[in-house]
């Protein structure tokens, strides 16, 4: 079920919250808990019902191995650091076996040249962020962090519908005050307003922009045979674009549907794309990822190190970023975008510590291009996808302006009578070009939803509403939208 599908927003979403807040209502504080848990479930399991069982069984195992840590009972004569590894390497194995299994077997064969077989196992939805959030939980609660006493709560902890899929990476701490705040449990119009409000703007933004940009995106990766200077750039930047406004609407749609709860989720974006640095991209992108990987994989690296020095830190960095590339997909692709982040971050950081300065605009200007050159790596299949775009991207002996652009990348097909009905009229170059030009302009010039949401007054908050859910239930009803890109992580 798809957070932009009509199933979503006029039957499950408003069919759980009146169910929970009636529970609620009667005092029936237990009842309302298990009832997130089985609506969370379904969502989860309307997927594939054949992976349910998965993640109930890491949600159970996960739990035991927290009590575990608490009890730390005689007979077992492990120590509450053995029973912490314990956890660490199941959740590890877990993600390995299903994201990584054939990645692992396939690069055996052709180190090794042998022919074992490849397992062809589904990626289970949501795998990787709920297997991060069960481990910072084990580790939050090794440390003395976090404590939870009670399944049915640590169950509506990772199971909540609105991050369970694709986040934003929560924390114990920061999430079960807020389930057991009695406040919480009482209707609350502002929240529900609000989160109707951010909920709106991130639909408008993944069916209307970000799926109006994944046409170009796709055809310039997946279907044009060569690309020139000017289609390879149409290319990656419609990709950079597409990326950004399918997970930062996602996160805004979840932050909408977990404030009509009265949960409020972390911030996950914060206008990445005005970055002047890579230290400050990535403060701003994919927050709760970075605070993650800062914790939990950072931290211990540069701990392991008898003596720390700026160089040594710096070799952590790169590491750390090498992992957290991996962790995005189980291809040589993702190591190569993990790399070229990691690298760069080492050179900001050196840039920084011989307090070196350039001109803002400079800064933004080498910042946005070097993001944009990154993401293609990120979004190709393969190699030759990737140095398809790039060569294009470089050569500057074919600055063409061709009119069979929409004929060699297919741009707008099938869009019906949105706005690939315009494309005979414009042309389809002038029209990828404004929409290009278009995407600068939110990203550099407008507030981000985050700060519509505490400064916009209430009357342009249902203005802006209005606008945005009917525009995007009109594209939804003409059939014009698709997955979030974050689910395929």
């Amino acid at each position: 079920m798809l957070f932009n599908s009509i199933e979503f927003i006029f039957i499950f979403l408003p069919v759980s919250f009146f169910i929970y807040f009636f529970l609620n209502k009667k005092r029936l504080t237990l009842a309302s808990k298990v009832w997130l848990i089985l609506a969370s479930l379904f969502f989860y399991g309307y997927w594939n019902i054949v992976y349910l069982p998965l993640i109930l069984g890491s949600v159970f195992f996960n739990f035991c191995i927290a009590k575990l840590m608490g009890n730390n009972p005689s007979y077992l004569n492990l120590s509450k650091k053995s029973i912490l590894q314990i956890g660490i390497i199941f959740n590890v194995a877990l993600l390995a076996y299903f994201k990584y299994a054939d990645f692992f077997i396939s690069n055996t064969n052709i180190v090794f040249g042998s022919e074992l077989r490849m397992l062809n196992l589904a990626l289970p939805l949501a795998i990787s962020f709920f297997t991060l959030q069960q481990i910072a939980f084990l580790v939050d609660t090794y440390e003395g962090l976090a404590k939870e006493k009670k399944f049915v709560d640590y169950a509506v902890f990772v199971t909540f519908f609105p991050q369970l899929i694709a986040g934003p990476i929560v924390h114990h701490k920061e999430m079960m005050p807020q389930f057991t705040n009695i406040k919480n449990k009482v209707l609350n119009i502002k929240n529900i307003v609000l989160g109707i409000f951010i909920f709106s703007i991130g639909l408008f933004k993944k069916v209307v922009i970000a799926d109006t940009f994944s046409e170009w995106a796709t055809a310039g990766f997946d279907l044009a045979s060569s690309l020139n200077f000017i289609e390879s750039w149409i290319t990656s930047l419609s990709y950079t674009f597409q990326l950004y406004f399918d997970f930062s609407g996602y996160t805004d749609m979840a932050i909408g549907a977990a404030l009509v709860f009265n949960i409020k989720l972390p911030i996950n974006f914060n206008s990445p794309l005005k970055s002047t640095g890579i230290i400050e991209f990535w403060q701003r992108w994919h927050i709760t990822l970075s605070n993650f990987i800062t914790s939990y994989i950072y931290t211990p690296l540069v701990r392991s190190f008898k003596v720390l020095t700026f160089n040594k830190a710096m070799i952590a960095t790169f590491i750390t970023f090498l992992i957290a590339g991996l962790w995005h997909g189980a291809s040589w692709m993702f190591v190569m975008f993990g790399g070229l982040h990691g690298l760069a971050l080492v050179v900001n950081n050196y840039w920084n510590k011989y307090r070196f300065r350039l001109n803002g605009v400079i800064a933004w200007f080498i910042t946005f291009n070097f993001v944009n050159i990154a993401f293609v790596f990120f979004r190709a299949k393969e190699w030759e996808d990737a140095m398809k775009v790039l060569s294009g991207m470089f050569n500057i002996n074919e600055i063409i302006f061709p009119n069979q652009l929409e004929t060699k990348l297919y741009f707008l097909k099938g869009y019906g009578v949105n706005f690939g009905e315009w494309a005979p009229a414009l042309g389809a170059s002038p029209l990828t070009i404004i929409w290009i030009l278009f995407g600068f302009f939110l990203v550099l010039m407008f507030k981000n939803s985050i700060e519509h949401l505490n400064n916009l007054n209430i009357r342009l908050k249902y203005i802006l509403t209005v606008f945005c859910l009917s525009f995007s239930l009109y594209y939804i009803l003409s059939g014009a939208y698709s997955e979030f890109i974050y689910f395929a992580f």
